[in-house]
């Protein structure tokens, strides 16, 4: 959901477009990252109810359903993965029979983490919008994202589905990014992946313009910080394809998508998430001698010295910068433990079970997401957050 900056903005461009005479669909990017085949950044249009995750990026499966493939009756299958760790599943639905609401409602209640409708003729993108009638009382229930998708896409998409081949697509939605400001208890999920353009640089310069600031506050008690790192685990089936090779750490549990989208070069998704462990570690650490807050100078000290785009995003080089914190780095050594057993991780499978909603707080699948008091943020976030933490 966006916030007051975004409709004002919103609300002068409708003002423009009426005024023209003409409606403006608002678009996003949907990206294939597998089957090789079906590859690149694809135009969709965003659905004009539920939140699309502005801010943030969701990765996941596509599922095309054997029947009720128009959505517009309940399922009775189940969309949401068994257990923690469970990478999102994105619905693949074709338009038709009933309201674009009705299919987002049904796929919700299945467990799907967003709906991607696919056209029934080519033709430009249009918005799908709620229906004006009153016989659609869940539609203000409707929480997950929904994309309108080209015909050509859907029909090349449904395809790889039926054969078998492992699907994965990324939605992607840009905007602006915290800036935070007594004892509030809050949680700031990110990625220590520096290649994910506007979004990853925007996240840096969060951390560079609150890293202060948040240290003041953790120091003097008013609040209580906790970082936390997205990840999803291979299903079975696919744990010995070089995409979970690549992408993967302990045999197939703990997989991060490769960060340039491009598993033949630069560096894996199995970097990202021992990174990201190390960031994890690089706190729990600090956190047990009394200084959680030394976590702000890691990841902003490894962004600057320790970049992908230098070939630096490595073992030693978080070494060094560890080591020039003060930190223990035989401590987060046994943090980490080994990426190569087949065996689970305690830091990780605790991160996977965090991702899941407890009490009026959902699942944790964007990144990045801020939760304040157990409850998610989401929109266009402020300049100061003093208004957002107290």
């Amino acid at each position: 959901m966006m916030g007051p900056a975004w409709w004002a903005v919103l609300v002068l461009l409708a003002m423009a477009d009426a005024v023209a005479g003409r409606f403006v669909v608002e678009k996003n990017s949907v990206q294939v990252t597998s089957p090789e085949s079906l590859k690149g950044k694809y135009e969709c249009a965003i659905g004009n109810f539920g939140l699309p995750q502005y801010g943030g990026t969701l990765q996941g499966w596509v599922v095309y359903p054997k029947d009720n493939r128009q959505a517009c009756k309940e399922f009775d299958v189940s969309f949401k993965g068994h257990k923690s760790g469970a990478r999102p599943n994105f619905v693949l639905i074709d338009r038709g029979e009933c309201f674009f609401t009705t299919k987002a409602w049904n796929a919700q209640l299945a467990g799907a983490a967003a709906i991607l409708v696919v056209d029934s003729k080519d033709e430009p993108l249009i918005t799908m919008d709620n229906p004006e009638d009153t016989g659609t009382k869940h539609l203000e229930n409707i929480t997950i994202p929904s994309v309108l998708i080209t015909k050509k896409l859907g029909e090349d998409l449904k395809k790889s589905a039926e054969n078998g081949d492992m699907v994965s697509v990324l939605l992607d939605w840009r905007e602006s990014l915290p800036h935070p400001d007594e004892r509030v208890e809050y949680e700031f999920w990110t990625n220590s992946n520096d290649e994910c353009g506007p979004k990853c640089d925007m996240q840096m310069d969060f951390v560079k313009s609150f890293r202060g600031t948040a240290q003041v506050l953790e120091q003097k008690g008013y609040t209580q910080f906790t970082p936390h790192y997205i990840t999803w685990y291979c299903p079975e089936a696919f744990t010995v394809s070089k995409q979970c090779k690549s992408q993967c750490i302990n045999h197939g549990r703990y997989c991060a998508p490769d960060p340039e989208q491009d598993f033949s070069k630069g560096y894996d998704g199995k970097d990202v998430v021992v990174q990201n462990l190390h960031q994890v570690c690089v706190f729990k650490v600090a956190n047990d001698t009394g200084k959680p807050w030394l976590w702000w100078d890691y990841v902003h000290d490894f962004a600057i010295r320790c970049p992908m785009k230098e070939k630096k995003y490595t073992h030693e080089c978080a070494s060094h910068v560890i080591k020039s914190l003060g930190l223990d780095m035989d401590k987060i050594n046994k943090c980490v433990g080994d990426p190569e057993a087949d065996e689970e991780n305690p830091i990780l499978k605790a991160e996977q079970d965090a991702q899941i909603g407890h009490g009026k707080r959902g699942d944790v699948t964007i990144l990045p997401t801020l939760v304040v008091n157990n409850r998610q943020y989401r929109g266009c976030l402020p300049v100061s957050w003093t208004k957002v933490l107290f």
